[in-house]
């Protein structure tokens, strides 16, 4: 019987074992997806601003309220109605991507994903034009520094924190609806509320997304579905760059210097 008890303790903690490797793997892809689209956001929105914006007077055909002057590219981008296009795109880009991932492959879903966070790049590009160089790059790193620790908590503590779920996306539908509200008041105080709640709802966000991933990963990892855990790291990435970047967003407006 003790002999019995120790084969069973064994196989346990083999079992264990192996799904404690397979959650660093996965947790690994995850992260690795969610930095590779970030570069790619980076890279959109540093292009784009390069070519909607001008520092030649023969060239430029509009200017900001800055005074910064615009190609025609640039006029037709960001003050024509196509702005609206490339305001929403990402918010349509995000439910098509959570209608069809069931319906495509890993490699499909991944694709999408990177064309994604292109396509946020391309959205987000005006702040090169309204935001110093530095302070985006100062915002970045404490965003970084932000998000690494929530993450890091999220993913370590015993606390389950899967009960924040409904109140945060509550939140995230308020703060969505008060932005574009606010397009058309105008409020700069209204603003400030968004982004101050915005900043806690998706710091909250980070840690509850962190701990999903892996409770997600150990609850469906002895089924041994390689397609499944791929879609899944690739909807983890998901999540947790769109955490990112709305928490960066935000507090561009509260540290960002206008130029």
């Amino acid at each position: 019987m003790a002999e019995f008890d120790t084969i069973r303790a064994g196989r346990a903690g083999t079992r264990t074992l192996a799904i404690d490797e397979g959650l660093r793997a996965h947790m690994n892809k995850v992260y690795g997806l969610m930095s590779v689209g970030m570069l790619l956001t980076a890279l959109a929105a540093w292009a784009i601003a390069g070519l909607a914006s001008t520092t030649d007077p023969s060239l430029a055909v509009g200017q900001l309220r800055n005074g910064t002057m615009l190609t025609s590219f640039g006029e037709t981008l960001y003050m024509s109605p196509l702005r609206w296009v490339v305001m929403f795109a990402p918010l349509a880009f995000v439910f098509a991507f959570g209608a069809m991932i069931n319906r495509v492959s890993a490699a499909a879903a991944q694709l999408m994903f990177f064309a994604f966070a292109a396509t946020m790049g391309v959205s987000i590009s005006s702040i090169f034009l309204v935001y110093t160089s530095m302070s985006i790059v100062q915002t970045f790193l404490i965003t970084a520094i932000a998000f690494a620790g929530l993450s890091l908590w999220g993913y370590t503590t015993k606390k389950d924190i899967s009960g924040w779920g409904s109140f945060l996306i509550m939140g995230v539908i308020g703060l969505l609806v008060a932005s574009i509200v606010n397009l058309f008041l105008g409020s700069g105080i209204v603003q400030l509320a968004i982004s101050a709640l915005g900043v806690l709802i998706f710091a909250g966000l980070t840690a509850y997304d962190t701990q999903s991933i892996k409770n997600t990963y150990i609850a469906h990892a002895q089924h041994g579905d390689s397609e499944w855990l791929g879609k899944s790291a690739i909807m983890g990435a998901l999540n947790l760059y769109l955490d990112f970047i709305n928490m960066f967003m935000f507090l561009l407006q509260f540290l960002g210097n206008r130029e």
